[in-house]
């Protein structure tokens, strides 16, 4: 899923061992025990259309079931500390690191305001799915796709036919856009931390990138084109702007936050001071610890010196995240068996998803690395999902980077293009959505979305596949 989840991948690098200390053996699950995992997801997708109302006032409800559902079977079968282990790093070492990174960019990038003549024309909205891209690599998916979405709706204001334009923003933006540095994805960060160089995601992704980039801004722009001619022609695009503002910022301290938040992700990749702690078997780290408490504080800063007026011209509310915490709760839960067959690699559930990614003399198959690493990222954690790839290939990041350059490629391109193609890929892609429907804008269900994300991006991926892999 993405750098919303870097916190949890920035743990899982700098304790291997982690994976296997107190933790559940993968190669003895069935695959019974995804099924709360597939429960949720079903969940998620179904309930909406089928439920409605029960699935707005009880969505929290539902994920704390599933997660009950994996964990108290849980400790029946494993022993009482290798069950509280499993929990407990889950909860303390994934999902609150996680949720505090991703509940400070949301707090940090809400107090920003763009205000500005903006028309959502095609060409308008198509530089601000390019702006976006760019700044994914900055201040990672979750800051740019925070950052714009709300400019973006307010320019579409007066536009009938837009879902499609929040659909590629979801692409682009909360996605593809953040492949290029570490600071963009969690995979390519716990890339960094194994020993890749901070600089070689981008001298070997930036062609790909440009590429996906091309066939994806094009097809946008054929799109809009066509619905922006539509509404012109039937007279229902009537642009609700002050053509008279000045582009201006408000709420620009919120800018140095977001350099503290990115700040405390790098420091705690690099500086090591050696300082372990541990709590219910989940080993803790002082530059972890300070990382988190840098989230806080910079949410908390935001929150007393940003201007009102800034969050409120943002119609800023608290529902999107909310959202977020309580369906990944149950989410970070179920997943844990799910994550433990995928580490056993060969000798788990998934041995015969993990033989096709060589072939019988043993060589890298770079397609099926780009595509397994990919289609498992859409569903599961991209962070343990790459880590499991890369190790699969050797783990030797000199190698990867010189003689199985190409296997990394397609293992980093997989992990962070491919978060797009569901809701649950990447949790700015769930913000996102949930920001537009707060703002009465209509977007596919899980499975709507996912005819957009196939019937779009696989035919694009098919493509890069063939060019660059």
């Amino acid at each position: 899923m993405n750098l919303a989840k870097l916190a949890a991948a920035v743990t899982l690098a700098a304790f291997p061992a982690l994976a296997s200390a107190a933790s559940l053996n993968g190669a003895e699950l069935s695959l019974l025990w995804a099924v709360p995992f597939a429960g949720i997801l079903l969940s998620i997708a179904i309930c909406p259309l089928v439920v409605p109302s029960f699935w707005h006032h009880h969505f929290g409800k539902v994920a704390v079931f599933w997660g009950l559902c994996c964990t108290i079977p849980l400790f029946f079968y494993a022993p009482f500390g290798v069950a509280v282990g499993a929990v407990a790093h889950a909860m303390i070492g994934d999902y609150i690191p996680f949720l505090l990174f991703v509940g400070a960019l949301f707090v940090v990038a809400g107090g920003i305001h763009i205000r500005g003549s903006f028309v959502g024309t095609p060409i308008v909205n198509a530089a601000f799915l390019l702006v976006g891209a760019f700044f994914a690599n900055l201040m990672g998916t979750t800051g740019a796709a925070m950052l714009l979405i709300r400019p973006l709706i307010a320019a579409n204001e007066g536009r009938r036919i837009k879902m499609h334009t929040f659909i590629f923003f979801i692409f682009i933006v909360a996605n593809i856009g953040g492949c290029l540095t570490p600071l963009g994805d969690p995979p390519l960060f716990l890339g960094f931390l194994r020993g890749v160089e901070f600089f070689w995601t981008a001298q070997h992704l930036i062609v790909p990138l440009i590429a996906t980039l091309v066939i994806l801004l094009g097809l946008y722009l054929a799109i809009d084109s066509w619905a922006y001619a539509k509404e012109k022609r039937e007279g229902t695009f009537r642009p609700n702007v002050d053509t008279t503002t000045k582009f201006g910022i408000s709420g620009g301290v919120n800018f140095l936050y977001l350099a503290g938040i990115i700040g405390a992700v790098l420091m705690s990749g690099i500086w090591n001071p050696g300082v372990h702690f541990e709590v219910l078997s989940v080993h803790l780290t002082l530059q972890g610890l300070c990382r988190d408490a840098i989230f806080v504080l910079m949410a908390a800063l935001s929150l007393m010196t940003t201007p009102k007026a800034a969050r409120t011209a943002n119609q800023f509310t608290w529902a999107p995240i909310e959202e977020v915490a309580k369906l990944f709760f149950g989410i970070f839960l179920c997943i844990v068996p799910v994550l433990e067959m995928l580490r056993a690699g060969s000798a788990g559930a998934f041995a015969p998803v993990v033989a096709l990614v060589t072939n019988e003399a043993g060589e890298f198959n770079n397609v099926m690395f780009f595509w397994l690493t990919g289609i498992l990222s859409a569903f599961l954690d991209n962070a343990p999902t790459y880590l499991a790839f890369f190790n699969l290939a050797g783990g030797d990041p000199a190698a990867l980077m010189t003689t199985h350059s190409h296997t990394l490629m397609a293992v980093s391109m997989g992990a962070v293009f491919m978060g797009a193609v569901t809701y649950i890929g990447n949790a700015p892609n769930f913000m996102t959505v949930s920001i537009v429907r707060e703002r009465g804008i209509n977007m596919p269900s899980f499975f709507g979305y996912m005819i957009w994300s196939v019937g779009i991006l696989f035919p694009t991926f098919f493509i890069i596949d063939l060019m660059f892999l």
